[in-house]
């Protein structure tokens, strides 16, 4: 019996640009082992998720309440787990939904104007994708 391949639901918003960056890099480490949904707060986050790598995607509130409730990680800034966040675009639902995802939650503590993470060592961006990139990987072998 063939076993599942593990779902990885990545959230982003704006851009897509952080998100996009992600997918990347699972697609080249992990190749297929992974099934990896874009999930944008707007069409063109999904968009260059999509472009990335991502094997689907879907955009809006309703389209995260529901997929996270699905995917087996949930991955993207810490701003998904807080209501109003990326401008606005990220609702409180989505933020509840998220928060309450039995899904594990790989968050990268990017720098939130209102939000001070204290013990976090500040990292650049490729670095925290490395260790993103490595946690998920010893997820999805065990």
């Amino acid at each position: 019996m063939e076993k599942r391949k593990k779902s990885i639901g990545v959230i982003d918003g704006q851009g897509g640009g952080i998100g996009s960056a992600i997918i990347k890099r699972l697609r080249e480490t992990l190749a297929e082992e992974v099934e990896i949904i874009g999930l944008g707060t707007n069409a063109m986050a999904t968009g260059a998720m999509l472009k990335g790598g991502a094997n689907k995607g879907a955009s809006g509130e309703n389209a995260i309440v529901q997929t996270v409730k699905a995917v087996d990680i949930v991955v993207g800034t810490m701003g998904i787990v807080m209501a109003n966040s990326m401008m606005g675009e990220l609702t409180p639902r989505m933020a509840e939904a998220i928060a309450s995802s039995p899904a594990l939650k790989c968050l990268l503590p990017l720098k939130i104007p209102e939000v001070d993470v204290i013990g976090v060592t500040k990292e650049p961006f490729p670095h925290l994708i490395d260790q993103l990139i490595k946690r998920i990987q010893e997820m999805i072998r065990e």
